[in-house]
This record gives structure tokens, sequence and C-alpha cells, in this order.
């Protein structure tokens, strides 16, 4: 599972990080070459050694300045960051994600970073970490969508591997071939639960849109987003996908893993995994995905940020430009990680050489970024909620979306 793709977005907590942002200012160190230890908060452990190795390396040309990583895992990564920053105690630098940042940002808690140089990335990452004009995450990597296969199926039922001129109609052609009732194969599941690597996607590849550009609107009520929620359920409907119950009972990637299922819309992230699953290893596969009225893929990432009380932000700010560098970026490629910094992510594709993963650096000119607004897990709550009973197909899905769409405007309008 994608550490970009999990939201843990902070609901209910924009008056706490309110009060703490009333806080009087810490006595803050701008020099950056004064003596200084800085705390740098992270939650994945495999990329723990490259964190040290980089802040190892930083401190042997900043030598005044030492870095401590400290890890916290996922599942209790923001409950800690909730109450340090409430306690105006963040750490000085730490790892930001889509669905968290603006909530962070427009309440203080972050320090722009001005005259960091954002040609050296994505421009739809920059922007996802940009708001009300300010940039305040320097971005670190990235992850894009791509269609993966099953080899092995795709040969027994005599379909032509997915490429770059895969269409939806292609899609669906090959679905109806890929699927076998009496091996209890499908040729996809239509999972609700993963907006990033389902929904999302056919959403903006059909010209519709989940959010408005200035994310005070919902864009459920759009015909065209309608339109790319139906990619889904009609797959359904056609006994392509397995029912929303099923794949709820069983993640669509454990389906994949073990030839249930046929493709798999899934992340740059997945490679690691499939590459080591013994059943994926030799049978997967991966291309862009298929083009709906238009080509799109939603593109996701972590980015550096730096703690507005931190006591030493000129230490931190020139630590964070480190590691946006093109020296922190080769060795994040090394690691099994997508680096954000243009041109260095032929070490990452050659990590893989087993799977086609140029497909998902041929994907970025096209990214989407991931949705986010101040309080992005509100309304991600509503798009469970009012979406399940269209999956389940006790609903209709333009109905079911309007409706949707209508709470979400409510509870963005909360977020003024």
């Amino acid at each position: 599972m994608s550490w970009f793709r999990r939201t843990g977005a902070l609901v209910g907590l924009v008056a706490v990080m309110a009060t703490a942002a009333c806080g009087g200012d810490s006595d803050t160190n701008d020099d950056p070459n004064a003596k200084a230890t800085i705390s740098y908060a992270v939650w994945d452990k495999n990329q723990v050694p490259a964190m040290q190795k980089l802040a190892a390396d930083f401190t042997k040309t900043h030598p005044n300045i030492t870095v401590n990583v400290q890890l916290s895992p996922w599942e209790t990564y923001w409950t800690k960051m909730k109450a340090a920053a409430t306690g105006g105690a963040a750490p000085d630098v730490f790892w930001m994600n889509g669905p968290n940042f603006q909530l962070y940002a427009t309440n203080d808690v972050l320090l722009p970073l001005d005259g960091v140089d954002t040609g050296n990335y994505p421009k739809s990452l920059v922007d996802l970490y940009t708001v009300e004009g300010k940039t305040y995450g320097v971005p670190k990597d990235f992850d894009t969508v791509g269609l993966w296969y099953n080899k092995e199926l795709f040969d027994a039922a005599k379909v032509k591997y997915p490429d770059d001129t895969w269409t939806w109609d292609t899609f669906k052609a090959a679905a109806a071939k890929l699927t076998n009732k009496a091996k209890g194969q499908y040729a996809i599941g239509s999972t609700l639960t993963s907006a990033q690597e389902y929904q999302y996607n056919t959403i903006y590849q059909a010209g519709g849109t989940v959010l408005s550009d200035d994310a005070t609107k919902s864009g459920y009520a759009d015909p065209a987003t309608i339109e790319g929620l139906k990619f889904w359920t009609d797959l359904i409907k056609a006994g392509q996908s397995p029912s929303l119950k099923t794949l709820t009972d069983t993640q669509a990637i454990n389906l994949f893993e073990s030839g249930k299922i046929a493709m798999y819309y899934g992340g740059s992230w997945n490679a690691a995994e499939f590459s080591t699953n013994e059943y994926t290893k030799t049978r997967a596969d991966v291309a862009v995905l298929p083009q709906g009225k238009k080509r799109a893929t939603i593109i996701h990432g972590l980015a550096n940020v730096v703690a507005a009380k931190t006591k030493s932000p000129a230490a931190a700010k020139e630590f964070v430009k480190f590691l946006g560098s093109k020296e922190a970026a080769e060795l994040l490629a090394q690691n099994g990680v997508i680096p954000a910094f243009n041109g260095t992510q032929d070490a990452w594709v050659k990590s893989h050489p087993e799977f086609n993963l140029q497909a998902f650096l041929d994907e970025v000119e096209y990214s989407v970024p991931y949705p986010v607004s101040r309080n992005t897990a509100a309304w991600q709550e509503l798009e469970t909620k009012y979406l399940t009973p269209a999956w389940n197909g006790t609903t209709d899905v333009a109905a079911a979306s309007k409706e949707l769409a209508t709470a979400m405007d409510d509870a963005l309008a909360e977020e003024k």
C-alpha cells in the first residue's frame, strides 16, 4: 500500500490548530551558520537509512547543523503531529502529504519557503503544495497510476497487452474477453475505497472534476464527472468486476496477486510489491492508463516542510533545500522511490527491469494533482457515504453523484 495515497486527513482539527496558531512566537535563529540541532520526522521505516544518510551528507557541508531523523509509523504519525502542532512543538522539518497540506498551511503551522527554485519539479506537484500564492513544501517524490495487467491471463484469452493506444473502448472490449465466471476470473476489481487509483483518474479522463480550481465547489454534479464514475459501476453491472461486497472482503490487489482479476489500476509504488510477490513477479507488467475523452492520471507525492515555530528556521530551510537537490533525488531513486527532481528518475526505472516502469514517467506530462482542500477528509467521507449505494447498484449513479455534490458543497462552505 502506498504511503502517498493514504489520506490520513485530520477531520475536525481546524479549530484546534487555529488555537495553536494564536500562540506566541518562539525565539528563532535566522543565522544559517549558527550551531543548531534540528529534527526531521518521517513515517516509512524502509526509507529511514536513506534519510539518515542524507542527514549525514548535509552535516558534512553544514558542520554546525545536526539533523536527527525521527521515525513515527504511519498509524501514529498524524496523531503525534496533531499533538505537537497543537503545543507549538512540531518537528523542525517533516514529511507532508497532499490531503493534510492545506489544513496545516492555512492554520500557520508551516513556514512559507521563499526563494526555493520550483522549476526543478513537476508543476502539478508544486501546485499541490502551494496555497494562496505561497509555496510551503519542496517536492520529495511522486507517484502516478498505471494499468497493471496479468500477461498469463491475457495470453490465455488471446488479448493483446495494453499499450499507449488503448482507449476506454479498447479496455471495455478486453474486459469482456478477460472475464471467465466459470473460473471465478474477472477483468478488474471496481473498488470504491482507492480513489487515487480508480475513480479520480476516470473522472478527469472524462473531462470532469472532483473540485473546482479554487477548491470551493464540488465537481460531482458535472455530467462528465458522472461519466467517469459510470466507468466503474458499468463494469460491476456487466459482471466484469466482483461486487463491492466481495471487494470489501478481499482487496483488489489481493485478487490481482492471486490471478482472480486480470487488470489492476495501481500506482508506481506497486512495483516493489509485485516484484517480490511470487505470483506477480513473472506474470505482471504495466502500461499507461487507457485514454478517455482525454488522457489523465492522478499525481501525488510527498513534500518536505518546515514548522512555523521552529527555533532554527534558517537551518531548517537550508536542510529542506538540500533534500530537494539532485543529489538527494539520486539517492532516493536507488531506494525504490521516484524522486521529484526532474531528470533523476532513470535509476528508479532501471530498479525493476522486469516491468515497463517508464509508463509512469510518460504520464507526468498530463498528470492532474490529487484533489485537496483545507479539510479534505470531511468530503472524502461523504464520497464513500453517497457513492456506496451506486457501487452496490441500489441507487442511480447520477442521482448519488448529485446528492454528493450538494453535501460536499456544504462541507466546503464550512472551510471558509
